[in-house]
């Protein structure tokens, strides 16, 4: 099959492209240029690469004709952030396309009622993202019942990989809460620190995208969560990153309307982001039933293999205790989330 992924430099793309190629596709990749992949990787040799700018081509109205000319089988977009963008693409591929899988996100939900979220839940977005995220799925999965055009929604968590800061026990992404966690130092969480997070690792988002290309009648006009099997409050995540260096959490709660006054802005602004979309816990009964999604990491084994790595290229600064991760990590990470 011939697949163009759009966008597939970034996070999901640095997996999910070489499982493609390994899988016997033709490989193109549609980007603006001057990125190249979080990780290295052999098969990036067999891919062709295509330059263009999305959102000049898009005010011009030729990018869906240029995606189109490419004669894909099927087409993966990564980086739809609009209605707008989404119709304009869809049109242009209309009859052409085999499968359009779209990546968007948990955040679709906004507020829910039950835990763990499944994905037939009421949509009730909050935030821009989440909002826009909305209307692209819901007008997705409009033109597949309705037009028949085959489209496939995979919904991630929070993604995590090596080469990136992830979400933090703080629910932000300052690199310094780890290196505070790993020294002993005092950490403090908004409220009580059980608010949740759900993580998942890139490839396992890089899987289950594979999964839905692989099984066309389960996947079309559907959504799919992409996360870990289970979520994390804010104080176990803390706890279990305190773990790996030796170190007991040392903890601290403040509400957060106090808490933000001792953080940026930057930093108050995506934790309550973060908060606001609480309870961030989903299902995988779905993708684990339809499609055989099988999660390889846990939230906390993604999240470790992360850190390694930042401390690696000197992120986050915990001179000396780097083998106190490699040492004790393993053995804690399933006991953690067990």
């Amino acid at each position: 099959m011939r697949v163009v992924v759009i966008g597939g430099t970034g996070h999901v793309g640095t997996y999910l492209v070489p499982r493609l190629v390994e899988a016997g596709h033709a490989v193109v990749v549609v980007s603006r240029g001057g990125r190249e992949p979080y990780s290295p990787h052999g098969a990036w040799h067999a891919v062709q690469r295509v330059t263009l700018n999305r959102a000049a081509e898009e005010k011009a109205g030729t990018f869906g004709q240029k995606i189109r000319a490419l004669e894909p089988d099927a087409v993966i977009d990564m980086i739809c952030f609009t209605l707008e963008s989404a119709q304009h693409l869809v049109e242009a591929l209309r009859g052409q396309v085999q499968h359009f899988l779209h990546c968007s996100t948990v955040w679709v939900h906004g507020y829910t009622t039950t835990v763990p979220v499944t994905e037939d839940a009421p949509r009730h977005p909050v935030g821009d993202y989440g909002i826009k995220k909305a209307a692209i799925e819901a007008y997705l999965h409009t033109e597949a019942r309705s037009n028949g055009f085959p489209e496939t929604c995979i919904l991630p968590g929070h993604i995590v990989g090596p080469g990136w800061v992830p979400l933090n026990p703080q629910g932000n992404f300052n690199p310094d809460v780890y290196a505070k966690l790993a020294r002993g130092e005092e950490v403090t969480l908004p409220n009580q620190g059980q608010e949740l997070l759900h993580h998942v690792h890139a490839d396992d988002v890089a899987q289950l995208f594979m999964k839905a290309l692989a099984n066309w009648n389960a996947a079309v006009g559907e959504s799919f969560h992409a996360v870990s099997p289970a979520a994390l409050t804010l104080r176990g995540y803390a706890e279990a990153v305190a773990a790996w260096f030796g170190q007991q959490a040392n903890l601290t709660f403040l509400p957060f309307a106090e808490w933000q006054a001792t953080v940026s802005e930057k930093d108050a602004d995506a934790t309550w982001g973060h908060m606001e979309h609480n309870p961030n816990c989903y299902s995988i009964v779905k993708p684990r039933r339809w499609l055989d999604y099988q999660p390889r990491y846990s939230s906390l084994q993604a999240i470790y293999e992360a850190v390694q790595r930042l401390i690696a290229d000197g992120v986050i600064a915990v001179s000396g205790q780097l083998s106190a991760i490699s040492q004790k990590a393993e053995s804690r990470l399933l006991a953690a989330e067990g």
